[in-house]
């Protein structure tokens, strides 16, 4: 048989393997493109700028250096769904769900959209329904925001190219410049709320979970029927999932 190797594209094969490199790098500048590739400095600056222009990567706030594009992001395997993850959330899932008694869950964020990966149920008979694999416009929930808030903000204009944002309901946030501001509040507090702003009568706060990178960032959320969780509350579930939120035991 043919030797598969002398079928190779050199650029798209570099260009691959640049993209690979954004699984272990949060942001790369083209030095250290051209060094990790061994390239020179004009081709890894010519890929770059190619992936930036297909939303594969997109520039850092510095200026400097690339960091993944939203079309890299929505690409990755959401966090969460590996067997090993999976298994370590379990107790602080059931923490957080016993704690507060209401519905929690965790989630991903792909792209502009964000994914329960898990949770439990309240046991209270009007509660908010779990719906594991649904996606919702990040925008526009409470885990969706704290995941967004975890990223840059060049990250979120890439994911939002346009200032205007779809509503879910009346209360949804509709401009990316009112997004932008209120992630970097919730940046500042490490929590961020959704009220009626994805369901009316419901409402939600997440905290982050895990992951230092885009890759395994989760959230884990608590969401309840507004008439049980006003502000006092929402404070309150925070501190709860916080809590919940630190068991999370050490990779083996």
């Amino acid at each position: 048989m043919p030797d598969p190797r002398s079928y190779i594209i050199e650029s798209l094969d570099t260009g691959l393997r640049l993209m690979r490199l954004f699984l272990t790098h949060d942001t790369l500048s083209v030095t250290e493109a051209a060094r990790e590739l061994d390239v020179a400095r004009s081709t890894a600056h010519r890929v770059l700028s190619t992936l930036e222009s297909r939303g594969f990567a997109t520039r850092d706030t510095s200026g400097r250096g690339y960091s993944a594009g939203p079309e890299l992001v929505a690409l990755g395997r959401p966090a969460g769904y590996a067997p090993g993850i999976r298994a370590r959330l379990q107790v602080v899932l059931d923490a957080g769900a016993t704690a507060t008694g209401e519905t929690v869950g965790t989630a991903a964020l792909i792209g502009d959209q964000v994914i329960i990966t898990d949770g439990r149920e309240s046991p209270h008979p009007v509660r908010a329904v779990l719906e594991t694999g649904r996606a919702h416009p990040a925008h526009a929930t409470a885990a969706g925001k704290v995941l967004l808030a975890r990223l840059t903000d060049e990250q979120v204009r890439a994911l939002y190219p346009r200032e205007r944002l779809p509503g879910v309901t009346s209360r949804t946030l509709t401009s990316r410049t009112a997004l932008l501001a209120e992630l970097a509040g919730i940046r500042e507090i490490g929590r961020a709320d959704s009220i009626g702003e994805s369901v009316r009568g419901m409402n939600a706060v997440a905290v982050p979970l895990a992951g230092r990178s885009w890759r395994d960032r989760l959230a884990l959320v608590a969401t309840m029927p507004a008439d049980r969780g006003g502000d006092v509350e929402l404070a309150g579930h925070a501190e709860v999932l916080r809590r919940a939120a630190a068991l999370l035991p050490s990779p083996s």
